[in-house]
């Protein structure tokens, strides 16, 4: 598995990376087997989401790096920009 963003960035060009933002919200919630994340950062009003098998320690109030990519959702029939996580480490 691929953990370096340079090298994630040459593979696929559609993705962002950023680093040093800081979390305002960190909200964890079950989804089937897995765990959905959805982040807010500051200066930001798109929600970042990610999923993992565990809860995941509280992010809020922290700075971190992400690699991400823009993607839509629908929520109650409405198209949603969202944000999906590739990569996050705290920095």
């Amino acid at each position: 598995m691929i953990s370096d963003p340079k090298e994630l960035l040459k593979k696929n060009e559609k993705l962002i990376h950023s680093d040093s933002l800081k979390v305002i919200s960190h909200v964890q919630r079950p989804k089937d087997e897995w765990v959905l994340h959805t982040l807010m950062l500051e200066g930001c009003d798109v929600p970042f989401r990610f999923k993992r098998q565990t809860k995941y320690m509280s992010l809020k109030g922290s700075r971190v790096n992400l690699t991400y990519y823009a993607d839509t959702e629908l929520v109650a029939g409405m198209p949603i920009e969202v944000m999906k996580v590739v990569r996050i480490k705290r920095s």
